[in-house]
């Protein structure tokens, strides 16, 4: 008993020691501590920070991962709250979590879906499983964008930002809208788009990243499978599962880091918020992120309507990814997560989340569309543009359809306005309005797309029998 009270207090004052050393060091301006290089000072201080947190999350107390990961997102906040730029020196430690997370995604998604398409076993049936995915991704996504045009329309998010509000967001931000334009338009047309979802070679896929075609070239794979004998296929078909079952269990090891690389992603995120940026957008803020909120209601009890499942028990099942999608604004990035926790915690096969969920997390971006929805009429009405029916309506079907060719990854939603703002006639160059409160924008959106995602894994799981009980911690 003395040896472990002895310890406890060895570790307190260790953990005491290393966040006032953090303090401190942050406290004291750089110049001061001369002749001491910055660089190792702020090496030093970002050590101090992640050992105080270590202690915390692992020594002091016993927490599960889930309860860590939401403690570092406080303390992350708090963070860049309080010391606001400067913090953004621990970014690299998100930056490295969030490249382990990817580092899975392509051979994860190439495995998982090689062995989902096999083993639906005849081709009528991965037809008929792929279309009820496919639609129900595009209608939940128009869905997304009426809700969205509603929530502005009705709540005129425009309607405050005055002349001078508007040339400063436009000189602060008009080089950045102007590289994403730029990149928008020496893209393909619509045709060659299409075409390009077609690898040449799809080794080169898999090495770019290129998630439509490692999708497309694996769908065919195991079409292909499907159509050869047993003694043939059953070799590849085990490789490519054990290829499979060797990424969930690096996501496994991986995860475990989750709590630290949050901390980092929120702090960096939150500290590069301006204060002054929040006051001057917070009425479009505060209707994107309410109209996003609604609609991630609808998921539970559209959940609850198809499967039975009950709306809290989907909800809680789907934290675990909801939480990694906040900090990475990625939903390639969430996809071991989200696939983790639809078969582990709501009894989704593993032959449908395989399926279901790499396609959704490359087309089904229903968050992503809300917000087009609310930031193309924010944009009209600050330039006092009247949006008719029709043009309405053009948003809703240009926004889906840019959905599709989108992929998973962080800012791709600006990407998807740029389209969206000139098919309707609307100054692209006005992106820039919405440009300073992109990032917080994007972690909340990244959330709903996700949810979509694992719903549909859900529904479709159970009208083709294959939703088990839901295992969820208690």
């Amino acid at each position: 008993m003395a040896d472990n009270n002895r310890t406890n207090m060895n570790l307190i004052l260790t953990f005491v020691i290393a966040t006032g050393g953090f303090l401190a060091l942050y406290i004291i301006p750089l110049s001061s501590l001369s002749p001491i290089p910055p660089a190792v000072i702020q090496l030093t201080r970002t050590l101090l920070l992640f050992l105080a947190a270590y202690l915390l999350f692992e020594r002091l107390f016993t927490m599960n991962l889930l309860t860590k990961i939401l403690l570092g997102m406080v303390i992350g906040a708090l963070a860049g709250l309080v010391f606001q730029s400067t913090i953004s020196e621990v970014k690299p430690i998100g930056l490295a979590f969030i490249r382990l997370i990817k580092m899975v995604v392509v051979p994860l998604v190439l495995a998982s879906l090689v062995v989902g398409t096999a083993s639906l076993g005849d081709i009528k049936k991965m037809g008929r499983i792929g279309t009820k995915t496919l639609a129900y991704y595009l209608a939940y996504t128009a869905f997304a964008i009426f809700l969205g045009l509603a929530f502005a329309n009705v709540l005129k998010p425009g309607g405050g930002i005055s002349p001078d509000l508007r040339t400063e967001l436009m000189q602060s931000y008009g080089g950045e809208a102007g590289a994403k334009i730029t990149q928008i338009r020496e893209q393909s047309g619509v045709i060659d788009t299409l075409l390009n979802i077609i690898p040449n070679n799809p080794f080169e896929a898999l090495g770019m990243g290129k998630m439509l075609q490692v999708i497309l070239f694996a769908i065919f794979l195991g079409i292909a499978l499907t159509l050869i004998s047993k003694e043939k296929k059953a070799p590849v078909l085990a490789f490519f599962e054990g290829i499979n079952d060797a990424m969930i269990k690096i996501v496994l090891i991986v995860i475990r880091i989750a709590p630290y690389g949050v901390l980092a992603l929120i702090a960096d995120a939150v500290g590069n918020f301006g204060f002054e940026i929040i006051v001057s957008l917070l009425k479009y803020t505060l209707i994107t992120i309410g109209g996003l909120l609604f609609l991630s209601l609808t998921y539970p009890l559209v959940v609850n309507f198809f499967s039975g499942m009950k709306p809290l028990t989907f909800a809680r099942g789907i934290r675990p990814a909801q939480i990694i999608a906040f900090s990475t604004s990625s939903s390639s990035a969430t996809l071991p997560v989200t696939m983790e926790s639809c078969e582990d915690n709501l009894g989704v096969s593993k032959e449908i989340s395989s399926f279901v969920l790499p396609i959704g997390a490359t087309v089904n971006m229903d968050g992503t569309a809300l917000y087009q929805g609310v930031a193309a009429v924010f944009i009209a009405q600050v330039y006092g543009i009247g949006l008719g029916v029709g043009d309405q309506l053009l948003i809703v079907l240009t926004a889906t359809l840019a959905s599709i060719g989108a992929a998973g990854a962080p800012g791709v939603g600006m990407l998807m306005l740029v389209i969206v703002l000139e098919q309707v006639g609307i100054p692209i160059e006005g992106i820039a309005l919405v440009l300073a409160v992109e990032r917080i924008l994007d972690m909340f959106r990244t959330v709903i797309n996700i949810t979509s995602d694992a719903s549909a894994a859900v529904i479709i799981a159970s009208t083709e029998k294959q939703l088990g009980p839901a295992q969820i911690e208690r």
